[in-house]
């Protein structure tokens, strides 16, 4: 029997394993994730799981490479991704209020065209192609990607359609259309995840082509898949053209992969990197699944993905001074930006410690001390101003200090959007630092973790934000608030959407979000009540009534204090560390394609496809074509994903109304078919 090898390339760290289906996982290795060329990060977990296999793994052995990663999710959370047009069909500029479309667009251009469909998929107006050439003609050299959405684009994606291959002709640019992505109405939402669809094109295209190059060095040559949100694989050919499916990619590899790990088949699971916290169900052994679409960041998209909550919260978290005032605030906080910790800074870096060393020695504080800003990724094709080059061409030959970097005040701004494009990173004080500092974690420079304690800890106490504390007890009181913040991640997302919502947005880390609100505190206290940075009146309490099993390289920090203080069991597997690269080779592949059946008037049955409208005089007919179209197209996209062996499942749901009057009405029929089937081997 082959092996298999899985690779997940997170945030922080590329894991790798090598998996034999018999034996489960035979070898295992860690390399930082390196944004600005991946191929260096992908080649040292590789290198290195290969190194410790039992025996030297022939590349003729391995018959399947299989990818997750949370780069997207990632992505999304930090604000990261190449610009994008957005082509709204049809749409008024209203449009742009639901949904939060306008805020996820943010400054990327949206351009509103004539054109569009009723419910029914006819034209509800002509198609002004010529209003579409010029938006193209304008926009292509200032983006890296386009969207398009139509209205009703479900019922009849013709518009779209057209549009794409307008820019296809004119820019050669990728471009995503909302119809590809999901067939459900709420047209702002699909807006939106056509938006995201195609920043992430990018991120995805620079990881998929890094592990190829490198399944080509090793003579690997085999299929190489990657995971959807959902848990299941693609090919690594579909994936590139729907990189949006892979938002929870690496969640949903944890969860599947804590399953197969653990044996536990009803816990809760909690997934800490070094970027992200992401804690999802497992409920009779599978994964819960948001049926109405994944939510990241507070974005509601339309992909069908496992019911992950997902929070800003890891080992390399920003830690930043809380707005209130010590002791009323919390005095610090974590994430949710990740940022590279100022100990692997100075490791890679080593003449840098002297700037820290100055800034200690100056007699005022600054709120720069201890902060540098340095590249994270090439440019993306989309141009610069005239300032954000000057800060790009400043950060040319490795770190430099913010406060040098932004010495002028008008710097500040330009450089906060090279930050949310994801093209340049800080390195401050993270809990990476912290565990430094108090001997937990020792990889990299203990001196200038101390030297990073010391300076946030000057800082806090000269605005009043902290007591004066040791670098060890800044170090202590850093640990205890990613306990605190995990464990109210962990309460947030046991009491779903309506509990976040009560609790302020539980978990969340923006400045002065809910810090008064009753619901919050009471958590809060409940939580820290057994550490001796919270003295409450009262004895406070929460209790999680299901297990929990925590994975992520920094679990066994933090998750015996999270777990205690939900009075719960903990369970942190053998390889926790490398769970996600485990699920991406556990898992296996499936589609699902839905067709749907309308009646636009009396003894007219209308059957909406991809390629156009069938109509029926009756309705049986009708179901029958859209159930073996959508048979076909399941198992079409079962063999493009990579499948071998595929079952096939169909329903059908048919929706009527009652007449006020008495009788019933037929609404609609939905046909849905599922292939699933494991993945092929080489």
């Amino acid at each position: 029997m082959g092996k298999l090898l899985g690779i997940d390339t997170g945030g922080t760290y590329t894991d790798a394993v090598i998996f034999d289906e018999a034996e489960g996982v035979e070898a295992s290795a860690k390399s930082l994730t390196t944004k600005h060329d991946l191929v260096i990060g992908v080649r040292g977990a590789l290198e290195g799981v290969l190194a410790k296999s039992t025996a030297v793994v022939p590349a003729r052995d391995i018959r399947l490479v299989s990818l997750s990663t949370t780069l997207a999710t990632n992505a999304i959370v930090e604000g990261h991704g190449a610009p994008v047009c957005l082509i709204l069909i049809g749409f008024s500029p209203e449009s742009l209020e639901r949904g939060g479309l306008g805020q996820a667009l943010g400054s990327d251009p949206v351009v509103f065209i004539n054109g569009g469909h009723d419910p029914m998929g006819e034209e509800q107006a002509p198609l002004d192609l010529e209003a579409a050439r010029q938006a193209i003609t304008d926009q292509a050299e200032k983006v890296a990607a386009f969207a398009v959405a139509g209205y009703f684009g479900v019922r009849n994606p013709a518009h779209e359609r057209r549009v794409r291959d307008l820019v296809h002709e004119l820019s050669g640019l990728p471009v995503t259309c909302s119809h590809e992505l999901t067939s459900n109405l709420d047209a702002p939402r699909r807006a939106l995840t056509a938006v995201l669809n195609a920043r992430l094109i990018p991120q995805l295209q620079s990881l998929i082509l890094a592990v190829r190059g490198l399944m080509d060095e090793r003579d690997i040559s085999c299929p190489l898949m990657v995971v959807k949100g959902d848990g299941s694989l693609i090919t690594d050919e579909v994936a590139l053209t729907c990189p949006v499916e892979t938002i929870l990619s690496g969640p949903a590899a944890s969860v599947v992969g804590a399953r197969f790990l653990s044996g536990e088949a009803d816990v809760l699971v909690s997934d800490i990197g070094g970027t992200t916290t992401d804690i999802a169900l497992l409920s009779d052994g599978l994964p819960l699944l948001n049926r109405d679409g994944a939510r990241v960041a507070g974005w509601r998209t339309m992909v069908e993905a496992v019911a992950v909550y997902t929070c800003g919260l890891g080992g390399d978290s920003e830690i930043r001074l809380a707005e209130e005032r010590w002791p009323r605030g919390p005095g610090l906080l974590a994430g949710p930006r990740r940022v590279q910790p100022l100990s692997l800074l100075i490791h890679e870096h080593p003449h840098l410690l002297s700037i820290l060393e100055e800034q200690l020695a100056s007699e005022h504080p600054s709120e720069l001390d201890g902060r540098f800003g340095l590249r994270l990724r090439p440019l993306d094709g989309s141009p610069l101003t005239r300032t954000e080059d000057r800060l790009w061409q400043a950060l040319e030959d490795g770190p430099v200090a913010l406060e040098q970097l932004l010495a002028s005040p008008a710097m500040a701004r330009p450089f906060a959007r090279l930050l949310d494009r994801g093209l340049v990173i800080v390195s401050a004080f993270a809990p990476s630092d912290a565990a430094h500092v108090l001997g937990r974690h020792d990889d990299w420079s203990f001196e200038a973790a101390v030297l990073g304690a010391r300076l946030l800890a000057r800082r806090g106490l000269a605005e009043g934000r902290l007591p004066n504390l040791s670098p060890e007890a800044l170090a202590d009181y850093t640990i205890e608030r990613v306990v605190v913040q995990s464990g109210e991640a962990v309460i947030a997302s046991a009491l779903g959407e309506e509990g976040e919502a009560a609790l302020e947005a539980v978990g969340e880390t923006k400045v002065g979000v809910g810090r008064g609100a009753p619901a919050r505190r009471f958590v809060e206290r409940a939580l820290a009540q057994n550490s001796r940075v919270s003295a409450p009146l009262l004895s406070m309490k929460v209790q999680l009534d299901r297990p929990l099993v925590a994975i992520g390289a920094p679990a066994a920090t933090y998750y015996p204090a999270v777990a205690a203080r939900l009075g719960t069991r903990l369970s942190v597997p053998p390889f926790a560390e490398v769970s996600n690269a485990v699920g991406a080779v556990a898992g296996g592949v499936m589609q699902t394609v839905s067709c749907l059946v309308t009646s636009p008037e009396e003894g007219r049955y209308r059957v909406h496809l991809p390629q156009g409208l069938k109509d029926f005089t009756s309705l049986e007919p009708a179901a029958d074509f859209a159930e073996s179209q959508a048979r076909d197209e399941a198992v079409r996209l079962a063999k493009e994903a990579g499948a071998d062996e595929i079952e096939l499942k169909v329903k059908r749901e048919k929706r009527s109304a009652e007449l006020a009057g008495g009788g019933v009405v037929f609404v609609d029929l939905e046909v849905t078919a599922t292939a699933v089937g494991r993945p092929r081997l080489g």
